[in-house]
């Protein structure tokens, strides 16, 4: 029977204890279904008792079906010197209906008396009386062992003496704990080794990220024989973060040949994971390995030129097995191994040998030189080389713009305000707007010019907008980057301007991104 590793996702609860991370109870719902559907085997919710929102969120996963998943609720053992039939937490725990029950226990001596200020002893006891009390009231009973490879470390004797007695008292799986995350791989391997020679119940493995070993930690914990890992969606967590599942589950599934979730699903986990960003207001981390946008990006043109003839020579998996692509960037390290990829990604035909590959990639680097990166504007590119092969299609002419920043008074904002003159289809258009920065007001005012004769540019939005000082000795004088990211609701695309004055920098992004959205809708009809 092939072994079949069962994936445990805390990101509704340990992920939340990262810094800036937050979810909603309907977050939390929405989340959990998706988690669902990828596959996962347990999704714990977070603790009924120790808040409203997370008790809410029980009663309300009663009412949602479940494909795969089984939910677990977290709560620690009872209190010193009490019973657990009388425990307030206990309680919460059984009302919150939860198949799986999750108990977390003191398994390094030191926290017990200096943290828990209860004695050794105490502490056994209440590991087993709780795990004996929930036994027969739930489906899965864990034992998360809290500390448990620092308090290996320190008193090996005590430390598996609160995993006996977990196991005594009929805990289904040991989850062993690195909770601050500073254990390293050679000594995780062989602690795991020498707790099989002590109990027979399978083993989990939960770690922290605070040494970057979680997910090193996790594969190798399952080598040595634990089934279960413990981790959340990209690695939130407190401190440095918890394991990251979005790479555990690949490196399980693709590295080393085990049954997880199903292989077919893995398409999906860079979806799962960018929505698990966006919910918790998180911008994506675009290094992220397996499912990050830099993840399969090649730049070198020696490595473009390689990647072209075989994917493998550059990575180490199909970027498409976890839904991800491969990207190639434009730069001064590009060779015309770059330049062709991008232009049939354009839908451009170019020939390796032909001139017009040599002046685009000419072009392109005297671009760069002066300050210009195509990397976050592939927009601006991809016009790039419709205007060296001579293709290009203006939309609209500038004859001139003007923008005055006006200070009103003392307590008042500054008021901007741009006039525009365009020549659009043989018509001069003569207009002006106001914004609440410069910028702001040349978009609206060229805008105004626009939409009359492309209505479709009403659909357009400025998302983002960042200035980058290319040359910082040189102060108020300066040249200036400006990238601008736009959408219309389908796609999102980033353009890019150069010059030594912010505004006609910002002119030429903006123009881009314009000209851009016309050219793409042309395209489609």
């Amino acid at each position: 029977m092939r072994r079949v590793i069962k994936i445990y996702d805390t990101t509704l609860r340990d992920g939340t204890q990262g810094e800036g991370v937050s979810f909603s109870m309907e977050d939390k719902v929405r989340l959990t279904t998706k988690l669902d559907a990828l596959g996962i085997h347990y999704i714990e919710g977070g603790w009924p008792g120790s808040n409203p929102k997370d008790l809410r969120f029980f009663r309300r996963m009663q009412d949602v079906g479940l494909k795969q998943a089984k939910l677990a609720a977290f709560s620690m053992t009872r209190r010193a010197g009490g019973a657990a039939e009388n425990d307030d937490n206990m309680r919460a725990l059984i009302d919150a209906g939860a198949p799986v029950a999750t108990i977390v226990g003191k398994s390094w001596d030191f926290h017990v008396t200096g943290a828990l200020g209860t004695t050794l002893h105490e502490n056994v006891d209440m590991i087993r009386d709780t795990i004996a009390f929930l036994r027969p009231k739930v489906e899965e009973v864990m034992f998360d062992a809290e500390h448990f490879f620092d308090g290996f470390k320190k008193n090996r004797d005590y430390a598996l003496g609160t995993i006996r007695a977990a196991a005594d008292a009929g805990a289904h799986w040991l989850v062993l704990c690195d909770t601050n995350g500073g254990t390293l791989p050679f000594e995780l391997v062989e602690i795991i080794r020498e707790v099989r020679q002590h109990v027979r119940t399978p083993l989990g493995i939960h770690v922290h990220n605070d040494a970057e070993c979680a997910v090193a930690n996790s594969l190798a914990a399952v080598r040595e024989g634990a089934d279960q890992v413990q981790g959340t969606m990209n690695g939130f967590g407190e401190r440095c973060g918890n394991a990251n599942l979005v790479s555990v589950i690949p490196g399980l599934v693709l590295k080393m040949g085990l049954e997880c979730i199903p292989e077919a699903n893995l398409r999906e986990l860079r979806d799962v994971s960018r929505f698990a960003s966006e919910l918790a207001n998180r911008k994506s981390w675009s290094s992220q390995p397996y499912v990050g946008d830099s993840a399969f990006a090649h730049k070198g043109g020696m490595h473009v030129s390689a990647v072209v003839k075989h994917p493998e020579t550059y990575e180490h998996i199909d970027p498409e097995a976890v839904g991800n692509h491969r990207r190639v960037l434009v730069s001064e390290l590009s060779g015309k191994s770059n330049v062709l990829w991008k232009a049939r990604e354009y839908g451009i035909d170019l020939d390796r040998d032909t001139p017009d590959s040599r002046r685009i990639l000419d072009q392109l680097k005297a671009l760069e030189d002066q300050g210009f990166q195509f990397e976050g504007a592939e927009a601006s590119f991809e016009l790039l080389m419709e205007r060296a092969l001579g293709r290009h299609k203006p939309y609209f002419e500038l004859d001139a713009f003007r923008v005055i920043v006006e200070e009103q008074n003392a307590g008042g904002a500054p008021v901007a305000e741009a006039t525009v003159r365009v020549r659009v289809k043989g018509m001069l258009e003569h207009t002006a707007a106001a914004g609440n920065g410069p910028v702001n007001a040349l978009d609206h005012a060229l805008r105004k010019a626009l939409e009359e004769f492309y209505p479709n540019l009403r659909e357009m939005r400025l998302l983002d907008y960042k200035v980058r000082i290319l040359d910082e000795s040189a102060g108020t004088a300066a040249k200036t980057r400006v990238l601008i990211t736009s959408g219309d609701g389908e796609d999102t695309w980033g353009t890019v301007g150069v010059a030594e004055n912010i505004i006609e920098a910002s002119w030429q992004a903006l123009v881009d991104s314009i000209e851009y959205k016309l050219r793409r809708d042309d395209r489609g009809r």
